[in-house]
């Protein structure tokens, strides 16, 4: 009976290890972290950083690729169609997503259950900025402003959703806001600095330039104020009850084998939550690391989705 015990043990100690081994997973060549917006700005800035801690944590290759149009729309579209094998990531930004859903998604061809989702890595705040010496200090001053101008107040952008949201503050205004499409939040502050607009909304970028004195913020566009100009009020709080607050997410195409989603969402976690990330993005940006995990972003992008519908909608009524 003791010799049947210990070869039913030694049996299950030989299985044990080839069953663990066939639960791990590890990419076959490099990822392609592929990034919906142009390179240098906030978005950017923050795939390259975690795609260089997950390969110092792990040694695996990860390809850093912009793909930036209609504030990810094109890099979602694109990725939809790759295969659910790990291999090919993206990382996009919430509300340009959630806002173009809303206004158009019939013209979009996926929706918040075509990806599978690993994590997030910050929420943004959106700042609307001008130059130190511009004319105007607050929003109010601003419409004030522009009412004053012929050809209306230039606004700079780089996602759609800013947009969505200024154009109903102009149409209560009754001030005229001309939108010019950037690139990336840098490009944003570059025009906005040497002259070329009055106004620009950025995801980040501001924080050093109000710190160095050379922008100040006119008016938050997150749902709170911001810590780099607590005195500059919300949209909310100047009577428009619009907001953005956009979330950091890396997504993959939907199927995902499950070993294949637990590995990258434990990379993306120990990156997300290391010191060195932790530390770049409060440094750079003001902004705390802030992993959902799998299941939470799920959660976020499908309720969000949801809330901003209803806030596009509020926003269109008279």
């Amino acid at each position: 009976m003791k010799q049947l015990l210990s070869i039913v043990v030694l049996a299950c100690i030989m299985v044990l290890p080839s069953l663990g081994h066939s639960q791990e997973w590890s990419p076959k060549g490099s990822i392609t972290l592929q990034i919906g917006f142009g390179a240098g700005g906030s978005t950017d800035i923050m795939g390259r950083l975690v795609a260089a801690k997950i390969e110092e944590n792990t040694g695996w290759n990860v390809v850093v690729e912009n793909k930036p149009g209609g504030g990810g729309i094109a890099m979602f579209s694109s990725l939809m169609r790759e295969k659910a094998d790990g291999q090919t990531l993206g990382l996009g930004v919430s509300m340009p997503i959630f806002l173009n859903l809303a206004s158009r998604g019939d013209k979009i061809p996926f929706n918040i259950d075509t990806f599978d989702y690993l994590a997030t890595i910050m929420r943004g705040e959106i700042g609307m900025v001008a130059k130190a010496d511009a004319p105007y200090n607050t929003l109010e001053e601003l419409i004030a402003y522009g009412k004053k101008q012929k050809g209306g107040i230039a606004v700079a952008f780089d996602a759609k959703p800013q947009q969505l949201v200024l154009e109903p503050v102009a149409k209560n205004a009754g001030v005229k806001f001309k939108f010019v499409k950037h690139k990336s939040g840098a490009e944003q502050v570059q025009s906005l600095l040497g002259g070329h607009v009055d106004i620009a909304c950025t995801a980040g970028e501001h924080v050093k330039y109000i710190e160095s004195g050379d922008l100040k913020m006119i008016a938050s566009m997150s749902k709170d104020r911001q810590a780099c100009s607590p005195d500059s009020k919300t949209l909310i709080e100047n009577g428009f009850d619009l907001y953005l607050e956009p979330y950091f997410y890396i997504a993959a195409p939907k199927g995902l084998p499950e070993n294949v989603k637990a590995t990258l969402a434990k990379a993306f976690d120990e990156a997300i939550n290391s010191e060195t990330v932790k530390n770049s993005l409060l440094n750079s940006m003001q902004a705390n690391a802030y992993n959902l995990g799998p299941e939470g972003t799920y959660t976020m992008m499908s309720q969000g989705a949801v809330d901003i519908k209803a806030l596009v909608k509020a926003a269109k009524t008279p």
